[in-house]
């Protein structure tokens, strides 16, 4: 039992000699979380080595970059890398606080974005605007469509846009992908509301008991889920009459079947 004891320390102690003697004899693992020989001789807001941008986008959005932080006070910072990064090297590079934001751009993940940003911006911006602004602008289908480029651009200027009228709880703006979810979620809620208020008595034309009954299933369909993502974050009235006119007429369609299917003559 004792050798069997002493055979597991020797082990734990090799284990932790070889970890040890691994990280002290690769020192061009540790360079890469923090490389400042990638960084730029001169200052920039953007530092740009996965060559996303072209020469013109790079030259405009850093004149852009640097007009809004005059303005403004808030600093926006652009990173893109791919297989070389500077790491932690920017922070004091580019003086990064809490009034600051790093966004990073790399495409060997999931999702292209990612945001590090200052606590100062919190009370404006919440997590979940950067979580929903990731999702919009970083996915997959939106960089396949629309390149890289686009998606830092993009992003950007909803932050812009947000810190300039004050802050934002959602991401501004209304994806066709998401007003199509809304519309859907806004047919849904009619459906049931018809079917619910579908009479259940000869001589009573609306079951408004039963309606109210499902109100809290309909209503979070129609209104949490369809009408509460179009005004939050477009002005534009157009999907907003159309979710309505969707409920309404899911509401009719499903409330008239059981008439339908009565006033439908028989075979003889």
């Amino acid at each position: 039992m004792k050798n069997i004891f002493s055979k597991k320390i020797f082990i734990s102690l090799a284990a932790i000699f070889l970890t040890l003697s691994t990280w002290a004899t690769s020192p061009a693992i540790a360079r890469a979380y923090d490389n400042p020989d990638l960084l730029p001789e001169q200052q920039t807001p953007i530092i740009d080595l996965a060559r996303a941008l072209t020469d013109i986008q790079e030259n405009l959005l850093a004149k852009d970059l640097e007009q809004f932080e005059t303005e403004t006070g808030w600093k926006l910072r652009v990173l893109t890398q791919f297989d070389r990064t500077p790491g932690r090297a920017v922070k004091d590079f580019w003086g990064l606080d809490k009034n600051s934001v790093l966004l990073v751009a790399d495409a060997r993940g999931g999702n292209l974005l990612n945001f590090n940003v200052g606590d100062g911006l919190y009370q404006f911006l919440p997590r979940t605007f950067w979580v929903e602004l990731q999702t919009r602008y970083g996915n997959q289908f939106f960089v396949r469509d629309h390149g890289e480029d686009q998606s830092i651009l993009q992003s950007l200027e909803s932050i812009k846009t947000c810190l300039r009228q004050g802050g934002c709880n959602v991401v501004p703006g209304l994806p066709r992908e998401q007003w199509i979810l809304t519309l859907i979620t806004s047919v849904l809620g009619g459906i049931i509301c018809g079917f619910a208020a579908q009479p259940r008595k000869p001589d009573q034309p609306f079951s408004w008991q039963w309606a109210l009954i499902f109100s809290p299933l309909w209503g979070i369909l129609f209104i949490a889920f369809g009408i509460g993502p179009v005004v939050t974050r477009t002005s534009d009235w157009l999907p907003l009459i159309r979710n309505i006119a969707g409920f309404l007429i899911g509401a009719l369609v499903a409330y008239l079947t059981p008439v339908l299917n009565q006033s439908s003559p028989s075979e003889t």
